[in-house]
């Protein structure tokens, strides 16, 4: 029974969301709270929820001190030497423009953070796809394609983080068979930005734009507005990287590190406190609405965690494969991570889920390193998920609705994890006969 009130909860909270039935906070608060009244958890709602909004307080902590830091920085022109070199070899051909989104979205998902990729590649990107009118939306397919690949897999991203830590397997032996599923994974969205882009061509045709001159379109892009701090950029670009250092080494917790670094920046760029407040109030509106929908997903993970519905429909799937599939397990978690890492957050797949597959997995004899390797290949669906925060924070910056995104982005993220997962076969990362 619990395993069909959460498959239903799920189903009605897509369906509510993605024909704009209801605005995502809302659907992710009223959804799960009637499905735990009718599964018999009313008095104890209250406490899920509670614990769901503790759960994600870190992030919701993360991504506020993170868009203020970023923000402050884009304010002062940090970016602005690199969006320019970028901005000159696309120029305004739609193909270039989208070619040119991935390389930058793929160098920067390297970090492993959504918030840093989405941030940096809009700040790049978006004013051009503006400026030629080339719809926002490839800008955020490319952009979440590209952080699941780079992200999802590597010893220090979150994904992979998770399931290593949980199997109590080593990175390295984790990491290195899927080094070619990676390269593929980048070439796959390289050939996702070339297909998208052509798509526009051919609907706005090619624009050339004066790289000079009064009416340079970089200048008109990028600006020179009074909050522009030039000599900064050196100083600015240290304090980033000192930043993205204590993010991957853990020298610092990753709250920490964005908020002594917002600090750092507003004091470093504008000492004076009139412009500290009014940097401050430019980017509050942007990062109250991503907090506020962090919060509103904590809400819905709490009680889809406390009801137990989670458990139960894993339980349901381990008992539905027959016995005489035992040799498929592996595919069996690539696919299935697909569906199961969009319902869930990465904290309730990668503890609550694949502990459970991995150890009836093991009555089959396959190995708990091959389900971790599996478990990551459904990365591309899960970042499109309404429960991941950058994900949020990247629908916003866009100004698009997240089931029109959705709607935009499955097709080519469910084609992007089954090649992943295809390679991985045929390189032995994951294998269908132990």
């Amino acid at each position: 029974m619990l395993a069909f009130l959460g498959l239903s909860m799920v189903v009605v909270f897509t369906y509510l969301i993605m024909a704009k039935r209801l605005s995502p906070i809302v659907a992710l608060i009223v959804v799960p709270v009637i499905f735990s009244i009718i599964a018999g958890f009313a008095l104890t709602t209250d406490k899920m929820m509670i614990d769901g909004i503790k759960m994600v307080a870190p992030s919701a902590a993360l991504l506020l001190f993170a868009i203020l830091f970023f923000g402050v920085l884009f304010d002062a022109g940090l970016f602005d030497p690199m969006i320019k070199m970028i901005l000159k070899a696309v120029n305004g051909n739609p193909v270039r423009i989208a070619i040119g989104t991935a390389i930058l979205s793929l160098t920067t998902a390297l970090d492993g953070d959504g918030t840093t990729t989405y941030m940096i590649t809009c700040a790049a990107m978006l004013p051009l796809y503006k400026r030629i009118q080339m719809n926002p939306m490839i800008l955020a397919s490319i952009c979440v394609l590209s952080l699941s690949v780079m992200g999802g897999m590597t010893p220090w991203g979150g994904p992979a983080t998770r399931v290593i830590a949980v199997l109590g397997l080593d990175a390295a032996e984790f990491f290195i068979p899927l080094l070619p599923t990676m390269a593929l994974g980048a070439a796959g969205v390289l050939y996702v930005a070339f297909v998208l882009g052509r798509r526009e061509r051919r609907r706005i045709g090619v624009m050339t734009l004066s790289s000079g001159g009064d009416d340079c379109y970089i200048d008109s892009i990028i600006g020179h507005g009074e909050h522009k701090r030039p000599k900064q950029v050196v100083p600015n670009l240290i304090l980033v990287l000192a930043v993205m250092v204590c993010l991957v080494t853990g020298l610092l917790n990753s709250v920490i590190s964005f908020l002594l670094g917002f600090i750092v920046a507003l004091i470093m760029n504008y000492p004076r406190l009139d412009l500290q407040k009014e940097r401050m109030l430019a980017h509050a509106g942007n990062a109250m609405v991503v907090v506020l929908l962090v919060f509103a997903a904590g809400v819905f993970a709490g009680i889809f965690s406390g009801t137990k519905m989670v458990d139960a429909i894993a339980q349901l799937l381990v008992q539905t494969i027959p016995p005489s599939w035992g040799h498929l397990f592996p595919l069996v978690v690539a696919i299935t991570s697909m569906p199961l890492t969009f319902l869930l957050s990465n904290d309730a797949y990668y503890f609550g889920v694949v502990p459970i597959l991995a150890n009836a997995a093991a009555a089959y004899g396959i190995s708990p390193m091959e389900i971790a390797r599996a478990s990551v290949l459904g990365q591309p669906v899960h970042q499109i998920s309404p429960l991941v925060a950058s994900t949020l924070l990247l629908v916003g910056m866009i100004d698009r609705d997240l089931g029109d995104f959705q709607k935009s982005t499955i097709k080519w993220a469910v084609l992007l994890s089954l090649a992943m997962t295809g390679l991985s076969l045929l390189t032995g990362a994951i294998t269908l006969f132990t």
